[in-house]
């Protein structure tokens, strides 16, 4: 059994599910392939960029994300051991959200997923790309069903990675080696913390950074990387735990503001890890897969801008193709080498430099030497903590709707329950 598509895109987050969404608006005949099922958990620091807002909107799910996101973040407090710096946040520069929000994967891929759907999108979950093959214009993807071992084709002209960063995707990206400065990744939810509302810590330790916030319904969430070297260090130091749980002890022992915060807290869930950390573009010009999202490239956690980048993204794609996809079918592999060409210089030009931003911040989290000083500088100039939250991205404002029609036809928003089952597109 196949079928033909305009577009297939392989995975359901949030920049695969706002891609299908625009690319679906404009007329295309768009499957999206999403191996897990929804809702469900993800490493993620859970930092929602105030400029995503707009986009949100635009897609028809920024009502039921604000009714049901955690608190505006107003304040930035750094962490290093028994010292802490404090400095506001700074507000976005334009648009009706001035600060970002806390909003939880397990709620914004559903609300996201439900609307592709109801806006025509074919959605195949849970099924699993076993294979592509062919080129731009004539893609074969081979999917099998995870709970019944079925088999497909999709036949595409466009095929779009949207796979995230950590997910094992052999059928279109290389593996990567494993080293020892590799950052891997962790994430768990906790209850009855003392993290205050509105505030965003961000933690320094040997070998790593992390951040905590307080979500919706008391819901706090800690995130962090750190370097395989040290995590095996930890493992030794405490082998009758899990990894998570033995960063989670390192945290609480080496950070007063952590033992502070989870003092009396219970651990909502399992600890979930993912990884190694990609940082870069990963963007090719003359890439025949396009990409969004980590896929397209990956920049350091620290400045948690990881959302706003995937919908910015899939926002630069979907528009680039959509201006392109005015010449015939038999024409898709000609138009398609110059949208991949426009979109990497488009995607460099606008989130590269968040790129760079957080691989300095990253480097000095990193280096045991300057640690301590720039905590030190931070202390006598907290201001500057403000600005570096600036560079980072937090204040920075996207004008989507002076980038093309998108916004001309919504479909009714929808206020999907994370919890009720989603169509499929068998």
């Amino acid at each position: 059994m196949s079928a033909r598509w305009d577009a297939v895109i392989v995975g359901a987050g949030v920049a695969g599910s706002a891609c299908a969404i625009l690319l679906a608006r404009c007329g295309w005949k768009v499957a999206l392939v999403e191996r897990q099922r929804f809702p469900r958990s993800k490493v993620c620091g859970e930092c929602l960029g105030a400029s995503s807002f707009a986009l949100l909107d635009i897609l028809g799910v920024g009502a039921a994300v604000r009714a049901a996101a955690g608190p505006e973040l107003r304040e930035l407090v750094l962490m290093r051991g028994a010292r802490s710096v404090r400095a506001p946040l700074p507000a976005a520069d334009s648009g009706a959200q001035a600060w970002s929000r806390v909003v939880g994967r397990e709620l914004l891929d559903t609300l996201l997923v439900a609307q592709a759907a109801a806006c025509g999108v074919a959605l195949w979950q849970p099924w699993a790309l076993q294979g592509v093959q062919g080129s731009a214009g004539d893609w074969r993807c081979s999917l099998r069903a995870v709970d019944t071992q079925e088999r497909m084709t999709l036949q595409a002209d466009v095929l779009i990675d949207a796979h995230g960063s950590w997910e094992p995707l052999q059928a279109l990206r290389a593996p990567v080696p494993s080293t020892a400065s590799q950052l891997l990744a962790f994430k768990a939810h906790f209850q009855h913390t003392d993290l205050a509302a509105g505030t965003l810590p961000v933690l320094l330790f040997e070998g790593g950074y992390g951040g905590m916030v307080l979500g919706a319904q008391g819901l706090a969430t800690l995130a962090c990387c750190i370097r395989r070297d040290r995590l095996n260090a930890l493992r030794s130091l405490y082998p009758a735990t899990s990894a998570g749980a033995s960063v989670q002890a390192m945290l609480q022992q080496t950070c007063s503001g952590v033992q502070q915060a989870l003092q009396g807290a219970v651990r909502a869930g399992p600890w979930l890890a993912a990884g190694p950390l990609v940082p870069g573009m990963h963007l090719r010009a003359d890439d025949a897969v396009l990409r969004v999202g980590n896929a397209a490239g990956e920049a350091h956690p620290l400045i948690g801008e990881g959302m706003a980048m995937a919908l910015q993204s899939a926002w630069l794609l979907s528009h680039s193709l959509q201006q392109a996809r005015s010449q015939p079918v038999a024409a898709a592999a000609a138009w398609q080498a110059p949208v991949a060409r426009a979109y990497a210089a488009q995607w460099a030009r606008l989130l590269r430099p968040r790129l760079r931003v957080a691989a300095v911040f990253a480097r000095l989290a990193l280096q045991r030497a300057a640690a301590p000083a720039l905590m030190a500088l931070l202390q006598a100039q907290p201001a500057l903590l403000t600005r570096a939250a600036r560079w980072g991205g937090k204040a920075d404002a996207f004008d989507y709707f002076s980038r093309s029609n998108h916004d001309a036809n919504h479909p009714e928003p929808i206020a999907a329950d994370p919890d009720q089952g989603l169509p499929t597109g068998a």
